[in-house]
């Protein structure tokens, strides 16, 4: 089996979405309006969607579990969003006030009782916008001019942390003093030069690097579990917390992907660990572009406008369409459904379900592939070796996941390829049976004509 030939497969499969997406190349850069919306030969068009089911323009039905990359956490289309939606329209009358309302006052007293670092929030309208403005907030509060950041780890599309997200090793340095390495054509030199790149779960090499540096780091940013599941050892956590806070550095806990995902106060209540400010964004939208970065009184109050009239003595944030009603209520939504008593405890087990029917499958097929994953999010890798950081998703077999991903959407199943599986409420029994079916065939496949 070649990758070539299930590229061709998918193409004769697919013509309308091979079609649209030529003419979409004339009017779209690369066709798309997100490079991490490409793959080869081209990206999928989809036209619809209804709970946990895509739809194409070709008329094929996808189990879906890219779901707005774990943005909708209930699925599509989901009866208490649709229900929330309808009374913003009912109620407040508009999308976007450009003003406060009191939705905002209602989600902040939720967010506020969900995660215990949280004394004060700020709503932004995407996870990047929440990570730059915590940023801003760090460098601020501690007058220094350096980010340290994971060698792997993502935190939006800005040019302070566009670095050393996917390193090629020949350009990266030793494991344990890991050099920035630009992700992007365009990022300033200044950016480089400015950032200090960690090995994840490796305490002693962090500490040495941290405590060397200590002077310039303004802040440490991080995803408590890197892609959203590798997970940091607990103890690594706990000394990073304790370090951070001796060298006057701010802890800031990229929780985009972990959010509502690994508990519902994320994955810092998963650890019992507190960081100084949290970004957050997907889940907490429902389905509508959000963020939100919330911490201690002391650093978020920076950004008050009540704290001095002198522009040079405020962090400056603003956004038209911050907190807008829609991205608020289906917020509210969202968080309410999952906390009410099993709800969120459902979408956990069924998430092991699937992993466990995936992982025997694999040793039914006599394949390398092992899911890892906490709580409702988990990805299939194509290696049977402990993953623990970065460096270790080396061991990947990426042709054999690209087989496999190909194979899937031949079978009804959507993750996009290479990328994480997000569960969601509207996954049923039916769902998983359907999944697992469809794995079964294509590790079938892959069996009987092992990939070249």
């Amino acid at each position: 089996m070649k990758i070539s030939s299930l590229q061709t497969a998918f193409l004769s499969n697919l013509p309308k979405s091979a079609a649209f997406f030529e003419q979409a190349q004339h009017t779209m850069s690369g066709g798309v309006n997100g490079n991490l919306r490409y793959f080869a030969p081209f990206p999928i068009i989809f036209e619809k969607a209804k709970g946990a089911t895509l739809h194409d323009v070709d008329g094929h039905a996808y189990v879906d579990y890219l779901l707005s990359y774990g943005a909708l956490m209930l699925g599509h289309n989901h009866p208490e969003i649709m229900a929330a939606v309808q009374r913003v329209w009912d109620e407040q009358g508009t999308s976007s006030f450009g003003a406060t309302h009191p939705l905002e006052l209602d989600m902040a007293e939720e967010l506020i009782a969900l995660f215990p670092s949280f004394d004060q929030i700020r709503f932004t309208n995407s996870g990047l916008e929440a990570t730059l403005f915590a940023l801003r907030l760090a460098l601020a509060a501690t007058g220094r001019s350096h980010v340290a950041k994971f060698e792997g780890h993502y935190h939006g599309a800005h040019d302070h942390v566009l670095q050393s997200v996917n390193p090629e090793m020949g350009a990266a340095g030793e494991a344990s003093a890991p050099q920035a390495v630009p992700e992007s054509l365009g990022t300033p030199d200044y950016y480089r030069e400015h950032s200090v790149i960690l090995p994840f779960n490796d305490w002693d090499a962090c500490e040495h690097i941290l405590t060397q540096k200590a002077d310039q780091i303004a802040a440490v940013i991080m995803e408590p579990m890197l892609s959203g599941y590798i997970e940091a050892d607990p103890q690594f956590m706990k000394n990073l917390r304790e370090l951070t806070t001796q060298l006057g550095i701010i802890l800031i806990f990229d929780e985009v992907k972990t959010g509502f995902r690994i508990e519902v106060g994320g994955a810092q209540t998963y650890y019992g660990v507190e960081p100084d400010l949290t970004a957050l964004g997907k889940v907490v939208g429902g389905g509508f572009p959000i963020g939100i970065v919330g911490g201690k009184r002391s650093i978020m109050e920076l950004a008050s406008p009540l704290r001095s009239h002198k522009k040079s003595e405020v962090v400056f944030h603003s956004g038209t369409f911050n907190g807008n009603p829609l991205s608020i209520a289906t917020g509210l939504a969202t968080i309410r459904y999952l906390k009410q008593p099993g709800n969120f405890d459902q979408i956990v087990q069924r998430t092991l379900e699937l992993r466990t029917g995936i992982d025997e499958l694999a040793k039914e097929y006599g394949l390398p592939l092992q899911t890892i994953g906490t709580g409702t999010i988990f990805n299939v890798l194509t290696t049977q070796e402990a993953v623990h950081h970065y460096r270790d998703l080396g061991a990947n077999r990426n042709q054999l996941r690209l087989a496999l991903d190909y194979l899937l959407m031949e079978n009804g199943v959507y993750s996009k390829p290479l990328n994480r599986f997000s569960m969601s409420a509207a996954h049923g029994p039916a769902e998983i049976n359907a999944t697992l079916d469809a794995f079964e065939k294509s590790m079938a496949a892959l069996k009987k004509d092992p990939l070249e």
